[in-house]
């Protein structure tokens, strides 16, 4: 299961994005962001370009235990129905966005 960085931000976004995309085309259909614990606007770019990814390979694509602040920006972007992304088994407050 791919795991990406702990931060997932504009700073990083080009390489987590690559790291994603090996993935996926290695086979790769569940992707753990336990870790993440910094995001912004970036982190919801980074995850619709995987998804994309993942649908033109013709392969599904989970997205698991996503950060409270992550699912926040996926929520207020209006792209978290589009992502179909498993909810944390517990909500994570303590992470930071910008």
């Amino acid at each position: 299961m791919f795991r990406p960085a702990l931060t997932l931000t504009v700073s990083n976004a080009k390489t987590v994005l690559e790291d994603g995309l090996r993935a996926i085309g290695a086979g790769q259909v569940a992707f753990d962001l336990a870790e993440v614990t910094v995001v912004d606007s970036a982190a919801v770019a980074t995850l619709l370009a995987w998804q994309r990814a993942a649908r033109r390979k013709g392969t599904p694509l989970e997205f698991r235990n996503l950060p409270v602040n992550l699912q926040g920006l996926l929520e207020l972007y209006g792209v978290a129905e589009l992502l179909h992304a498993a909810s944390p088994a517990e909500p994570r407050a303590d992470l930071l966005h910008h």
